[in-house]
This record gives C-alpha cells, structure tokens and sequence, in this order.
C-alpha cells in the first residue's frame, strides 16, 4: 500500500504527454461507455450536476456534484486521489451518479487553492505536481480530513435529492484511500461503507492515526482494493489490515487486484480496464448490500 511511489517513478520517467492524453481520452472514453453510465454525461433527461460550496471548520470547501435529476438517493463522498478534482473524476461520479447515487466529489486542497488544478495526470507530472501540491497536502491530517468529512456528510444531509434514511458511502483513491476510513471514524453515524482504491498510507506503524488504528471507530463496511505492486511492495500491510479490521470486528473485503497503483482512474497511466471493471463491480456490491 504504496504512497504514490510509483507515481513518483513515473513523474521521473520521460512519458510523451502525446502518448499519454491519448491512453487518457482513450480510457475515459471507455469508463463511461453507453450501456454502462448516463450517455448525456451531465445536465439531461438522467443527471444533473453543478459546482458546489460549503463551509467546514478549515474554511470554504469546493465540490462537484452530480445525481439523478428526480428521488433521493444515497449519498458518497467521493476523495480524489493526489492530482485532485478533474475531469476524469466528475466522469467517474457521473458513472456512479447513474447507478443511483447523489456523489459529491471534494477538493481535498480547498484549504489553498479552489478548483481543478491539473486537467490530468499527464499535466500533472509535466507541471512537477508533486513539488506543487507538496505544501497542500501536509494539511491533510487525520484530524483535518475528518473535519472535512462531518462538514461533507452534513452538507449532503441538507440536499433534498439525498436519502438520509440511508448510509453515506465513500470511496478514495491513491491519497484518498485513507481518507475514507478516517471519514468513517470521523461520522460513524452517517457513513456505512467505504472503500479505498490503491490507498497509501492505510498502516503507519503504531501512529495511533493510522487508518488501520482507527477501526474500533468505525462502523462501516470495508472494500480495501490494493495493487499489485503496492502488495509485493509491502506484503505485511495487508496482513497487518486484515489483523485490524478483525480485532475491531469491522467487516472487510482486503483484496490484491490485477493492476498496479493507479489502475482504477481513466487517466492514469497504470489504467488497467478488465481490472478496474472488477474494482467497479465490487464497489458497487459494497454499496448495494449498505446502502
């Protein structure tokens, strides 16, 4: 469970940003083919979506928001992973959105700049976007990530196209696989499911902060998806989780997918289909039994 090491291999690599927008297009293109989300992928006859804000403790949080345009549906706090709000994460919102859900996809960098930052991960790595958001993400804490979680849930709650009756989910990918459990033991009461995409970060030794240390205030049901090359990376991490998430009696699907750190998102360069299909199946099994 890496934290975005091979990111950083790749951001010293000479990658063609050609090469790279074009796997990009090709990718999220195939996320969000007919049959399988909302062809209109935005305002229309099935989803409406807008930008949003809200305040939280630390300040004016930044959103997209998107849903079915009629009924309530359970709501998701979507964490992006390091290159933040993009559009390869409002059309991955959209696909869920399609499925039922009213998805809130956050800006974990409000507390410094608003809005998109990177169109995608090829501008992120030929923008040296580790060296920029560097700064950002030493406010991500645990204390802070949960703040911004109680903030989210509350403000979902408040929309009327949200079925409080119903769990909260959250998912988080690479940087935001953490994140989602440290939502879950900041709303217990709200959020019911969570699932972390090749998270980094989920064991941090005896840091009383890890994700890992934290179960015993969780009360949701897990998805902990890792990637291949985080697990030959750290074998122990999964182990370690799995002895967790026992002792705290927290049910948890822990499983190494066929793909490595980065698999799941359209733009990543390590975005492996057959594998993020699965992935995708399987959050959507987590939520369906939750939800």
């Amino acid at each position: 469970m890496c934290d975005e090491a091979k990111l950083g291999e790749w951001a010293k690599q000479a990658i063609s940003r050609r090469r790279f927008g074009a796997l990009a297009g090709a990718a999220a293109v195939a996320a969000c083919a007919p049959g399988e989300a909302n062809e209109d992928g935005g305002d229309g006859p099935g989803l409406m979506e807008t930008g949003v804000t809200f305040e939280t403790e630390d300040g004016t949080m930044d959103a997209f928001f998107v849903h079915p345009d009629g009924g309530k549906h359970p709501g998701v706090i979507f964490w992006p992973d390091i290159a933040g709000l993009r559009e390869a994460k409002r059309t991955m919102a959209r696909r869920l959105a399609g499925e039922g859900y009213s998805v809130l996809v956050l800006n974990p960098y409000y507390r410094d700049v608003a809005g998109e930052q990177f169109a995608d991960f090829a501008e992120f790595i030929d923008e040296s976007g580790f060296g920029k958001v560097g700064p950002w993400r030493e406010k991500l804490t645990a204390e802070a990530i949960g703040r911004d979680a109680l903030a989210a849930a509350g403000w979902l709650d408040r929309q009327t196209m949200v079925d409080t009756a119903k769990g909260i989910g959250t998912q988080g990918y690479c940087m935001g696989g953490p994140f989602t459990i440290w939502s879950a033991a900041a709303v217990p009461d709200r959020i019911k499911a969570a699932a972390s995409f090749h998270g980094g970060g989920l064991v941090r030794g005896d840091d009383p902060m890890s994700p890992h240390n934290m179960l015993d205030d969780v009360e949701a049901r897990l998805l902990i998806a890792i990637a291949e090359d985080d697990h030959e990376k750290d074998p122990s991490a999964k182990l370690l989780f799995a002895k967790a998430a026992g002792l705290a009696a927290v049910p948890a699907k822990i499983e190494v997918y066929e793909g490595d750190h980065g698999w799941t998102v359209p733009d990543s360069p390590a975005y492996a289909e057959p594998a993020a299909e699965k992935a995708y199946a399987d959050l959507l099994k987590l939520y369906q039994a939750t939800l």
